[in-house]
């Protein structure tokens, strides 16, 4: 089913979120820091070669009791993460633009995990007069928010 133009917006109302990088999309830096900004629980995943101190190094780290997964990585299969994801709880999905493949998809279907795909989670959360912004305001006049 296409999702509803509530369902971009209502993504962000949880309270646990994992935000999954590997540092090739700069926005899911950008995703975690703004979720902390509004007071949410965030497990930054980064699976980078050279992962930050504060984060952890693999899904298999997150605890129980997510909410939400943001997955924005470009060098291993997103699709692999998504039985993880759903064994630590999460509900909701959201797969970062131009990091949805078919496998990631379909693995989403197969665990029964609502999922949201292609469309930068900045596009959301960004505010002000920012790149972000303008990205906003562009989607909206094109009916793409």
């Amino acid at each position: 089913m296409e999702p509803k133009a509530s369902d971009w917006i209502d993504f962000w109302d949880a309270n646990t979120f994992a935000v999954i990088t590997d540092n090739t999309k700069p926005a899911m830096k950008w995703t975690a820091s703004e979720l902390k900004k509004r007071g949410k629980k965030v497990y930054l995943v980064d699976l980078s070669d050279k992962p930050g101190p504060d984060s952890l190094k693999s899904v298999s780290e997150l605890p129980t009791g997510l909410d939400r997964a943001i997955i924005g990585i470009t060098k291993s299969e997103p699709g692999d993460l998504i039985p993880v994801l759903k064994e630590r709880g999460a509900k909701k999905v959201w797969i970062h633009w131009k990091t949805e493949t078919e496998k990631a998809l379909g693995a989403c279907r197969d665990e029964e995990l609502e999922y949201l795909a292609g469309r930068c989670p900045m596009l959301y959360l960004g505010s002000g007069l920012s790149i972000h912004g303008v990205h906003r305001a562009i989607a909206k006049m094109t009916g793409n928010y």
